[in-house]
């Protein structure tokens, strides 16, 4: 791994507010985001990142190569949870199977508002189009996962609900606000855009370092526990990312030159969702240990994506 990429990558500031975050923790210190600043922040996130996708769009053509990124994240989110699901099975209920094979295809909107932070650091260019790619992978998952389950649990007395698993998934918050953003960029004219620029560029980094301080905190709290429930989700929870991000990387050369791009589809093939998933989860199969899943996605998937993750993808792309 290119070492001045990794050193780059860890000493970011946000990054580190995240390691403080999990140290307070260790540490049993009272340090805490409150809950409604936190949710702030994060809407804030979305909003900013849709905003200037949306603005980059409206200054590309759409062609082939967006139109088939649209398709390849979708196809994406469907393959990965329908080969999870089998692997999990070897150690886990079909509940919990269909849970976090969902989580792993789905995507987080965290770890993407973070590689586009890394792309800027790094002074690289993406599409507009790929915050729509990201905001598409949501749903597919979830039903696939809930399928999943309904095929293979014995005895199947629950009833699923696809319209209304569809319908949560499309109609969570976080798919609303960046897919509502992402049009609003799209349709402003650049002089209109540069007039809310402070707010939508200037400060963002400094919330995104308040916001990876909380995910930090809450990373630490669900790690300590999960760290009980045995090794074989916790090398699934770095190894099969690490295949994902790493496959993706190289396929999507076969379609685009673009190494921004390349990146963030190997971000979302790698990350796992800890926000959409878990609350279309609890909906759906109440049997499935969020226990499980949760600090899979959050505590063990998400850290390693922003601190070795990130770097090693960049470093495929750039030499293969």
């Amino acid at each position: 791994m290119d070492l001045h990429l990794l050193v780059d990558n860890l000493s970011n500031p946000a990054l580190l507010f995240f390691f403080l975050g999990i140290l307070a923790v260790q540490l049993r210190s009272d340090l805490e985001i409150p809950q409604n600043s936190s949710k702030f922040i994060s809407l804030y996130l979305m909003f900013s990142i849709g905003f200037k996708g949306g603005l980059e769009l409206s200054h590309s053509e759409l062609n082939l190569q967006i139109l088939w990124s649209l398709v390849f994240g979708i196809i994406l989110a469907v393959v990965v949870p329908f080969y999870t699901y089998f692997i999990l099975r070897r150690k886990f209920s079909v509940e919990n199977s269909g849970a976090i094979a969902a989580a792993y295809g789905s995507v987080s909107a965290v770890t993407f508002v973070t590689a586009v932070s890394f792309l800027e650091m790094e002074n690289i260019d993406f599409g507009g189009h790929m915050v729509a790619v990201m905001a598409l992978m949501e749903a597919p998952s979830i039903i696939v996962g809930v399928l999943l389950i309904s095929i293979f649990q014995k005895n199947c007395n629950n009833k699923f609900s696809l319209k209304g698993i569809l319908n949560h998934s499309l109609t969570n918050g976080s798919v609303i606000l960046i897919m509502g953003s992402l049009i609003i960029g799209f349709l402003a004219s650049d002089e209109q855009a540069r007039g809310i620029e402070p707010f939508t560029t200037d400060i963002f980094k400094g919330f995104l370092a308040v916001f990876l301080l909380d995910m930090g905190i809450t990373s630490g709290k669900k790690l300590t526990d999960f760290l009980k429930k045995g090794w074989f989700a916790f090398v699934f929870a770095i190894i099969i990312p690490l295949i994902n991000g790493s496959l993706i990387a190289w396929i999507t050369g076969s379609f685009t030159q673009e190494v921004g791009d390349r990146f963030l589809f190997a971000i979302l093939a790698a990350s796992a969702s800890y926000i959409a998933v878990p609350a279309a989860m609890r909906l759906a199969v109440p049997k499935a240990n969020p226990s499980l899943y949760l600090p899979m996605a959050l505590a063990i998937t998400f850290p390693f994506n922003i601190t070795f993750g990130m770097p090693w993808y960049l470093l495929l792309i750039q030499n293969f």
